[in-house]
Parts: structure tokens; sequence; C-alpha cells
């Protein structure tokens, strides 16, 4: 499904959005408090947006830009495929792309500083299994940064929210990619039935993290977590 929408992912999250998916995505990388050494690992990055963002926020922090600090991987190619093109930036350098499941990471215990997923733990089929997984390759003192879709608490604006995302986003989008996979009409059911924030924050205590925190962006359409490993 998201092979299929791979070519035209970038633009569709643009115009629907109206450009604030990347604002949402520097406000995640300013939250994970970034530091030259850090070491970064992006999941379900798609197309590379929060990738970039973040090997761009190390370069600002002082890192080499040259370092192997950040990692992006997916679970579909073809996205990759795509954000291997994207290398307009000094920092894109610092950039690894691999094919990877977030319910089995091919890394060592405590590899990262940051962990990141944008989007994508509402896709991934045990989210649960997923943050052990986070919280395994992440080192003492590491974060996790969770940015997902959720529903705006307002009774008026979730109501106007639904009228976008359930109808009037996934006929256009499918318009816009020419899509037959259905998989604009399997993205707002994925955040229909998705854990609430409340509920994600506590997988993250479940899992072992603490000082949780989320900001709700954009009147709630979407939700910026922190979770913190003890040590």
């Amino acid at each position: 499904m998201f092979a299929a929408i791979s070519r035209s992912y970038d633009l569709n999250n643009r115009l629907h959005s109206f450009g604030l998916d990347q604002a949402w995505r520097r406000f995640t990388v300013a939250k994970s408090s970034l530091k030259p050494s850090d070491r970064v690992l992006d999941c379900a990055c798609g197309t590379g947006d929060l990738t970039r963002l973040y090997a761009k926020g190390l370069a600002a922090a002082g890192a080499d830009a040259n370092a192997n600090n950040v990692i992006g991987t997916d679970f579909t190619p073809e996205m990759l495929d795509i954000a291997r093109t994207k290398r307009d930036m000094p920092s894109d350098a610092g950039i690894t792309y691999m094919t990877a499941d977030a319910m089995a990471l091919p890394f060592a215990d405590a590899s990262f500083d940051v962990v990141s997923i944008a989007f994508g733990i509402r896709n991934v089929q045990q989210p649960a299994r997923a943050i052990a997984e986070f919280f395994r390759v992440l080192r003492p003192g590491g974060r996790l940064m969770v940015l997902e879709f959720d529903k705006p608490r307002n009774g008026l604006i979730r109501w106007g929210n639904d009228v976008y995302t359930k109808h009037i986003m996934p006929r256009t989008a499918t318009l816009i990619s020419r899509d037959r996979s259905g998989a604009y009409a399997y993205l707002p059911k994925s955040v229909e039935t998705f854990l609430t924030r409340d509920q994600l924050q506590s997988l993250f205590r479940d899992a072992g993290f603490t000082s949780g925190e989320a900001w709700p962006l954009t009147f709630g359409v979407c939700v910026c977590h922190r979770a913190v490993k003890p040590g």
C-alpha cells in the first residue's frame, strides 16, 4: 500500500496538511534536545523528511555533518528509494537509510541517543512490541520522540477535522496519487481506531520509559510525545 503511494507521498503530505507537516517535524526535532555527540534512529522514516531534519539539527548543534550519526529505517523499500534521492543539503551526507521492521530492529542494545517515529506507530502491527524495541536500542537517558495524529478534544474542531480527513482528503489524495490500493481510505481509519494520546503514554510507561510529555499541535490534530529511558 505505501509502495503504491510513495511517488506522490510528499506532495499529498504538503497539500493536505497545508504545509504544517514540516512544522510538526521541526517541532519534534526541537524537543529532542540534540547534542553534537547524539546518534539518531528515525523509524518508519518514509521519504526521509524527519530524518533529514534530524541531520540538519545535529549539524547545527555542532556535529560532524559527514559522520554516520543518523539512520533512517522503513519497512517499504520504495519509500527509501525516494529518501535516498534527497541529498541537496550538506548534512544529508551523514544519513544512512536501510530497510527494517520497527518490531525487530537490527541494532545492538543501547545504540542510540534519540529514537523517533513520525506518523508511523499506528501502522505497526504491535505498537507495544515496537516501543519495547525503541527502549532496547536507546542508551540510558535516551529520548523517544513520537509524532502521531490524534483526535482534537474540542468538539467543533474534531467535527471539522473529521469531515476533512474522512470525506475530503481521501478523495483528493486518491485523485492526485491515482492510487488503487485504498491507502487514503485506510489512513483516516487508522487514526480513528488507534490509541489515544493517554493510552500511548501508558505504553511508554509499561515499556520502562519515564518523564513522558505530550504537546498537542494545531488544535490537537496531532501530538508530539517525548519519553526518556531512565539513567
